[in-house]
């Protein structure tokens, strides 16, 4: 567990400290960094470790699926047994690593600790399978290389000496450092490839597997392409943890039938035409499946490769064979296939030449272990069989998507004796239709520095952040930072405005636009045309895309709207 201590050369924003030692940086006498194979031998297995089987089962094969893949993959003429002694596993693996390692040593999710984990990658070649970083991607070099930029100009500004601003822990630090690194535009497959510790970790508390499935991405990869990327294939993820089968993985209308847990936010169009199942009418290679390096077409293969295969072994040599980026779209396959048909149904042939095996099974047992153990308190059960009543609140419905959701018809029909009882539970509490789900479908995430009336409440101009419209109270939200824990109440403050505050839909931008004058009345439908919501909003609109991208030649109109803009930033005290 996460301990506190003073030492008198030690900055008092700096305290970071774990039990769990040999998963941060170990060195030998030499200088040498310890690699995983090594530290696996003085790692210990969680002290009251009990999950059960199925759980572990699930947990394991995602992460050993992950790792099958990358290494596989990095030949395409392929020799497996040859090649995984030869060649252990790759940039892939190693992030996710340096990603589950920061969830369990900070028992939370800490997109600073992520940073400093993948710089240490990158720099000292923490969890690399050689000991040095090797294979990383231009974006994501370019986002630590810009971190480690921040931390400089951070510590020089804050007189923290700088070889110890990686275990920043000052909660008001924590809130001030931008730990948004990256870029609009930025959509590379690194986004994805390392995912699967997030909704591994969270998977009993999946509406917040799923958004921090996003924003694990976004630090690195910061276009919203990327960002709903990693939501949905989270959503997957966790799905297939809580047992749902391939057809209702794979059901064209996922994202309707479990829209409360995207929190209602719609996906990027380019993810939605990959939801629907872009993938499933494509024969591999010869109709334009590719495993580049762009996070659409990745995310596209790994898909088809899963759909089209029925083994694991099967799936990874189809999106091997897809050539390009091989080791990435193979790592990101696995990730879901190995969480849909377990550790015990890998290749055993293939297991037993794996790269560091213990350490990677250690590692599963602690995300398991410490992710039992987060809850977000004040918000409801996290337990997942257990449920209060009393929680229930009315579902509102979402009406930019309505008309494009077609449960009943078209939909692949689940036969539920086939489907277990985890799996059931599962559709029950969060499925489109369900009315026993622990949140409003409209879940809103409140601000910290929440108060009982917003600067907004005595205006007659409709908030944003309240989708029901104007005048309408929404005193019954619940407080969703109120739980947070340790670092994570820092991530909050840092996160995109929106965020921080409360998620809205493309419904309440419209709205918003249209509220201030009928001559906008013209530009909320490009908006909503484009999916703009409040992270777009407040984190991408700019001069140049309103003229040029929504055609708001008006400059006192788009003068106008910045403005407006700016307040509402201003008003949750964003600077």
């Amino acid at each position: 567990m996460l301990g506190m201590t003073t030492q008198s050369n030690t900055h008092y924003a700096c305290r970071y400290q774990t039990d769990k030692t040999w998963l941060d940086r170990q060195y030998h006498k030499n200088g040498l960094i310890l690699k995983p194979d090594e530290l696996a031998k003085i790692m210990i297995d969680p002290p009251t470790y009990e999950a059960d089987n199925d759980l572990l089962d699930r947990v394991q094969g995602s992460m050993f699926g992950m790792a099958l893949g990358d290494a596989l993959g990095a030949s395409v003429e392929f020799r497996p047994r040859q090649y995984l002694v030869e060649h252990p596993f790759t940039d892939d693996t190693s992030m996710a690593l340096c990603l589950a390692n920061s969830l369990i040593t900070r028992q939370d999710f800490v997109p600073y600790d992520q940073l400093v984990r993948y710089k240490w990658w990158y720099k000292d070649g923490y969890m690399s399978s050689t000991g040095k970083c090797f294979d990383i991607g231009s974006a994501t070099k370019n986002s630590i290389n810009e971190f480690e930029r921040r931390q400089h100009e951070f510590s020089k500004n804050h007189n923290i000496p700088f070889e110890q601003i990686d275990y920043l822990t000052d909660q008001s630090f924590l809130t001030e450092f931008d730990v948004y690194c990256s870029s609009k535009g930025v959509a590379g497959n690194g986004a994805l490839m390392r995912l699967a510790p997030v909704p591994l970790f969270f998977h009993r508390n999946p509406l917040e597997a799923v958004a921090f499935s996003g924003f694990s991405g976004v630090i690195s990869h910061g276009d919203r392409i990327a960002f709903d990327a990693c939501r949905y294939y989270g959503a997957l993820i966790v799905a297939a943890i809580h047992g749902l089968n391939k057809d209702e993985l794979l059901d064209k209308n996922f994202f309707f039938k479990y829209e409360r847990l995207f929190n209602n936010i719609p996906l990027h169009p380019n993810i939605m035409k990959i939801a629907q199942g872009s993938y499933k009418g494509k024969n591999g290679y010869d109709q334009g499946i590719r495993g580049k390096g762009y996070i659409v077409d990745a995310l596209e293969a790994a898909l088809w490769a899963f759909y089209f295969h029925d083994t694991f072994e099967k799936g990874v040599l189809a999106a091997v064979n897809l050539g390009d980026d091989t080791d990435t779209t193979a790592a990101i396959y696995g990730q879901l296939a190995g969480a849909y048909y377990g550790y015990k149904n890998l290749p055993e042939k293939w297991l037993k030449d794996l790269y560091a095996p213990k350490f990677i099974e250690c590692v599963s047992k602690w995300l398991i272990c410490e992710g039992e153990q987060w809850r977000p308190e004040g918000i409801y059960p996290s337990t997942f069989p257990s449920l209060n009543p009393q929680l229930q609140l009315n579902q509102t419905k979402n009406s930019s998507i309505e008309n494009k959701r077609n449960i009943n018809e078209q939909s692949t029909l689940i036969q539920t004796d086939n489907i277990s009882p985890k799996a059931k539970l599962f559709s029950k509490m969060w499925s489109t239709k369900s009315d026993l789900h622990p949140i409003s479908s409209n879940h809103k995430l409140h601000s910290i520095k929440e108060t009982e009336q917003t600067p907004h409440a005595n205006t007659t101009e409709p908030s944003l952040f309240n989708s029901h419209g104007p005048g309408h109270s929404d005193q019954q939200s619940n407080n969703f930072s109120r739980h947070l824990s340790h670092d994570t109440m820092s991530l909050y403050c840092s996160m995109p405005y929106h965020f921080r505050e409360r998620l809205q839909s493309c419904d309440d931008v419209s709205n918003w636009l249209i509220s201030l004058g009928d001559d906008y009345k013209n530009y909320a439908k490009a908006f909503k045309d484009d999916f703009v919501d409040g992270f777009w909003l407040l984190n991408y609109i700019n001069d140049e895309n309103l003229q040029n991208k929504y055609h708001i030649q008006n400059e006192l109109h788009r003068k106008n709207i910045l403005k407006k803009i700016q307040q509402f930033k201003s008003s949750i005290n964003v600077n």
